[in-house]
């Protein structure tokens, strides 16, 4: 199997709550981007002792980026005001995310129920409804985007290559989005969700429509 390593460097960036995820999952997956050569950003590389709106910094910078929903997610400010912050991009037609439902349905990221809407719910009691409001609008259109679902009992090795295999086809589509195509014009499609121009290819979207 030929490895895809980027010519462009497309910068990824990691959206998660690292309470949970840090030193399990994600670290799994950042190993994998590694030795599959895929460029990422993760706030542990951050430098120590800046801001951490910086953060958004990092994101403007990246052409795509990972929002990995998980029960937790929803109970940290940070996580809920990146995800703001992408969806703005998203409309502003200058990142891609692909949800990353990690043990976590769909369905209760989009409507914030289950687990996931409990812990919604109580940061929210500490939140202003401006803040909610945009928090739920990007909840729901970040979600309601072709992504790939973990199950409880299912194997998270096969799974972190999945996403590898996604993002370097996206990574793909997003280089011969920027350049020419063999017929010479630029090819652009328009996706309905958050009015990104660019289709995420062979998504699964029975993964996480029927959660």
């Amino acid at each position: 199997m030929t490895i895809f390593s980027p010519t462009q460097g497309h910068q990824v960036f990691l959206n998660y709550r690292g309470e949970q995820l840090r030193y399990s999952f994600v670290s799994h997956l950042i190993d994998a981007f590694e030795r599959h050569g895929i460029k990422f950003f993760v706030d542990k590389y951050e430098q120590r002792g800046k801001d951490l709106k910086n953060l958004f910094v990092r994101i403007e910078e990246s052409r795509i980026a990972l929002a990995i929903f998980s029960t937790r997610y929803s109970e940290s400010i940070w996580c809920m005001d990146e995800l703001v912050k992408m969806k703005n991009l998203v409309d502003k037609e200058k990142l891609q995310v692909i949800p990353i439902f990690y043990k976590v349905r769909a369905r209760d990221v989009r409507r914030q129920t289950g687990e996931f809407g409990d812990n919604f719910w109580t940061l929210a009691k500490a939140s202003s409804g401006d803040q909610i409001k945009k928090w739920k609008e990007a909840l729901e259109c970040i979600s309601d985007k072709m992504g790939l679902s973990l199950k409880d009992k299912s194997s998270e090795a096969d799974f972190v290559k999945e996403i590898v295999k996604e993002v370097q086809r996206v990574i793909i589509a997003i280089e011969l989005e920027e350049g020419e195509n063999p017929f010479g014009k630029k090819k652009r499609r328009k996706v309905e969700n958050c009015n990104f121009p660019y289709e995420l290819p062979d998504f699964k979207r029975s993964k996480t429509k029927m959660l």
